[in-house]
């Protein structure tokens, strides 16, 4: 049963139709106060509850702890999230130009990870995209390519990692086998364990042991 929704930041691919699900649904919606300001009275105070947390507090919803963690990207007040049962962890990182020490400190130990895999850079370079879409894709607070996934992969601690998946993959400037080959090489080439996300199909259930 689902009890939230949690919001990393404003964008319409990610916030679009959560107000409407959630008052149809009479569950909160969570948010920071950047992300709550810049959807404004339309999404906010239309929902039947309206959370808000600070990107460097940790809070629950129910028996899942989350701890939000601030990155470059170009909305208000993005923030992603390790969430956790108290023993377990599971890092998501999309939505990010480019990584931080912060950032990798806090994916450190996860026994799961979603990490973006936006875009080729070759693919980006080649596409149809205007010159200033490509320059805000690439941007210090734009999306994370492929090698740039698989290099904050290589510097983390991996010995608990039991799942890896690559997501918020571009339908046009990337594919799967691009992204799922990255990530491999950073696991000693082991590209099988690599799963992905897809835009149309999301992901099926994984449990952590």
């Amino acid at each position: 049963m689902l009890t939230a929704i949690v919001l990393t930041h404003e964008h319409g691919d990610h916030a679009n139709g959560a107000g409407a699900f959630a008052r149809r649904s009479r569950i909160p919606l969570w948010m920071t106060a950047g992300t709550a300001q810049a959807l404004g009275a339309p999404v906010c105070d239309a929902v039947p509850t309206l959370c808000q947390f600070g990107s460097h507090e940790h809070f629950a919803i129910g028996d899942i702890e989350l701890h939000p963690y601030i990155v470059p990207h170009d909305a208000r007040e993005p923030c992603q999230f390790v969430f956790s049962d108290g023993a377990r962890r599971l890092g998501l990182l999309t939505d990010v130009g480019h990584v931080t020490p912060h950032i990798e400190a806090q994916l450190q130990g996860c026994d799961a990870l979603i990490l973006e895999c936006n875009h080729d850079l070759d693919l980006l370079a080649d596409s149809a995209y205007p010159p200033s879409l490509k320059a805000r894709i690439g941007g210090p607070h734009g999306h994370l390519d492929n090698e740039a996934a698989a290099a904050l992969l290589a510097r983390l601690d991996g010995n608990r990692l039991q799942h890896i998946v690559a997501a918020h993959l571009s339908e046009k400037t990337n594919t799967p086998w691009l992204a799922r080959t990255a990530l491999g090489s950073s696991l000693g080439g082991e590209a099988a364990r690599v799963e992905i996300a897809s835009q149309d199909g999301g992901l099926l259930w994984r449990e952590l042991v």
